[in-house]
Formats: structure tokens, C-alpha cells, sequence
């Protein structure tokens, strides 16, 4: 089965196909589909690799840089940025699967990379629930979260949360197998023959859950008491921080319920629906279509987790004057060298409490 990504290898079947009994009427064709998925699947997958290393790779440089990961919101927002770096890792590999309609990396590299590819999705929705739980105490429960928010609980928190990713994907790391197709070869699922109807409802359960219903719950309970919190005290950018309250969980919204509910529908189709070849075909491309939009979540998450702080800012331009704009000042005769040398001369107070995504 040539396909695009691991989860649209669950909606479309070998060599184009749809098992169907033929004795009662042909297979169903899908063939268009793989060649419309070959044609904008690569540079529209591209561009989310560019981009969301660029946030990803600068989040991580600043974090590290500077110093700050001596707060617990930073240890979780370094987590995070690397998450989507493990997901990101994997693009290369899947963009080259789908454009050439063949999986050429071999069997332990398929194991790897489907494994590697739903690690760093589980990780970074489980991450954005403690970045989410984080701003709650240290809102909410501020005495509290003195004691609590702790370097010592932030590095054992995160190392938890590895784990329970590493759970959540262990079936992609058993299961994902390099095969042999009737024309090509294939990385796919190989559930048990009897139970992969099963294991395909299970997967869409779990990414439902774990991925959808249980972030946007935490979401909407954290935050609704942050609101409570903050339209109770007198502080002038709390109408910005409410602003972004809603910026944040639209987006998760957006970005993440298209995607799982085609996932949902995929799995269950022949319980919910009468089956149709017409139909299986326009849920495999919702499939392609809604993956690239959750997908490019990760491009999002340095933007409204970091690059939104003002202290990250702040940060953000120091290092931008002392390793880029200096540089090309030398070659740019138009930049004013010596003002920028200035401006990166003076260190971010390094008095500053957090390099915080708080508020």
C-alpha cells in the first residue's frame, strides 16, 4: 500500500484498494486519491517541516542559551519544542514515501519512524496539558504553587510524560511493518487477521481520547478558572491573557477535531454508515486534508507558547542582534553595524524571575 502517512494508511488499503468481496461487485479504486496525495502531500509537508523547525530549533536554542530552565514552565515548554522535533524528524521520510509511492527505508527504519512519529504526537498534546496545568497553579493557587512548581518536580513530571507517550505509541512500534505489496513496498499496520478491525477502532478511540476529548477538557477547566481568577484581579494585561485563553484553545479546536472525527468515521464507517466506494473516497482525502492541518499544529506551538511571553521576546531579540543581524551587517552595507553591536552588547537581566509562558 502506497499512501501518504501512518494514519491515512489506516483509510486506504493495498495497491489502491479497498477489500471488497468480489463476487459481489469490483473493488473499489482509490487510485486517484494516492495520486492526488503524491502531488501537494510533498511540498505542502515540506513547507511544515521548514517551518516548524525554525520555531522549534529557536525555542530550543533560547531555552538552552539563556539559562532558563531553572523554572518548571520552561522545563515543559523545552519538552514540548522537542516533541515536535521528534515528529518533525519523521517528515522527511514520510514526504519521500508519498511522493515516490514506495517505501524504501526497509523494516526496522518503518518500525522507527511510525513509532517516532506517534511519540512525538502523543508527547506534544501531553505536554500542552501540563503547560495548560501549570498556568492553572501558578494562577489560581499561586501560594500553593510556590512549593509546588519546582524544578525537581518539573524534570520528574516530564520524564512521567515520556513514559505515558511511549505507551500510547507502543502499538505503532509492534505493529508497523514493512511489506511487500502486489507492485511495491508497503509501511503499514499488520494487525492479526482477526482482530484488525478491532485494533483499528481501538486506534481511532485512543487518538480521540487522548488527543482530543481529554486536552480540551483540562483546557476548559483550567482556563475557566484562570478567567475567574484574572477578571477578579485589577491587572491591566488581563484582558490580554483572557485574549489568548481563547487564541490558545481555538486553535487546539481548529487545528485537532477536523482531523480526529475523519479518524473516528474511518474506523467506524461500515458500523455508521452504509458503505459506498464514493463515499470511502471522500473520507481518504478528508483524511489527507485534515492531517496537514493538524499536522502543522507543531509550527503553531512555538508562536502561542513562546514567542507570545514578553520576556521570550526580549530574549528572541538579543539573540537575533548577537548571532544574526551582526553577521549579516558585515555583508549588508545598508544595516547599521554599530547600533546593532549596541543593542546585543546589553544581556536580558538574567533578574527576571521566568522566561515564562504564564502571561
Amino acid at each position: 500500500m502506497a499512501t501518504s502517512f501512518p494514519e491515512t494508511e489506516l483509510a486506504l488499503e493495498a495497491v489502491g484498494t479497498t477489500p471488497y468481496d468480489y463476487d459481489l461487485a469490483p473493488p473499489c479504486e482509490k487510485v486517484n486519491i494516492k495520486e492526488l496525495g503524491a502531488r501537494f502531500l510533498p511540498p505542502l509537508y515540506s513547507l511544515v517541516l521548514v517551518v516548524g523547525l525554525l520555531g522549534n530549533v529557536v525555542v530550543v536554542l533560547i531555552l538552552t542559551k539563556y539559562r532558563r530552565l531553572k523554572v518548571m514552565t520552561n522545563i515543559y515548554l523545552l519538552n514540548l519544542a522537542i516533541s515536535d522535533l521528534l515528529f518533525l524528524f519523521t517528515l522527511p521520510f514520510w514526504i519521500h514515501y508519498v511522493g515516490w509511492n514506495e517505501w524504501v527505508f526497509g523494516p526496522f527504519m518503518c518500525k522507527l519512524l511510525s513509532g517516532f512519529y506517534y511519540l512525538g504526537l502523543y508527547s506534544e498534546i501531553f505536554f500542552i496539558i501540563l503547560l495548560t496545568i501549570d498556568r492553572y497553579l501558578a494562577i489560581v493557587h499561586a501560594v500553593f504553587a510556590l512549593r509546588a512548581r519546582t524544578v525537581t518536580f518539573g524534570v520528574s513530571s516530564s520524564i512521567f510524560t515520556w513514559v505515558l507517550a511511549v505507551l500510547a505509541a507502543l502499538p505503532e512500534f509492534i505493529f508497523h511493518e514493512s511489506q511487500q505489496g502486489s507492485e511495491e513496498s508497503v509501511c503499514s499496520p499488520l494487525y492479526p487477521e482477526d482482530e484488525e478491525d478491532s485494533w483499528k477502532r481501538f486506534h481511532a478511540l485512543r487518538m480521540n481520547i487522548l488527543g482530543l476529548a481529554l486536552p480540551l477538557l483540562i483546557m476548559a477547566v483550567c482556563y475557566s478558572g484562570i478567567i475567574k481568577t484574572l477578571l477578579r484581579c485589577p491587572n491591566r494585561k488581563k484582558y490580554k491573557a483572557i485574549r489568548l485563553i481563547f487564541i490558545i484553545m481555538v486553535v487546539f479546536f481548529v487545528f485537532w477535531t477536523p482531523y480526529n472525527l475523519v479518524l473516528l468515521l474511518s474506523a467506524f464507517q461500515m458500523n455508521l454508515l452504509e458503505y459506498s466506494c464514493e463515499r470511502s473516497r471522500h473520507l481518504d482525502l478528508a483524511m489527507q486534508v485534515t492531517e496537514v492541518i493538524a499536522y502543522t499544529h507543531c509550527c503553531v506551538n512555538p508562536v502561542i507558547y513562546a514567542f507570545v511571553g514578553e520576556r521570550f521576546q526580549k530574549y528572541l531579540r538579543h539573540f537575533f542582534h548577537r548571532h544574526v543581524a551582526i553577521y549579516l551587517g558585515k555583508y549588508i552595507p545598508f544595516l547599521p553595524t554599530e547600533k546593532l553591536e549596541r543593542s546585543s552588547s546589553v544581556s536580558p537581566s538574567t533578574g527576571e524571575p521566568e522566561l515564562s509562558v504564564v502571561f
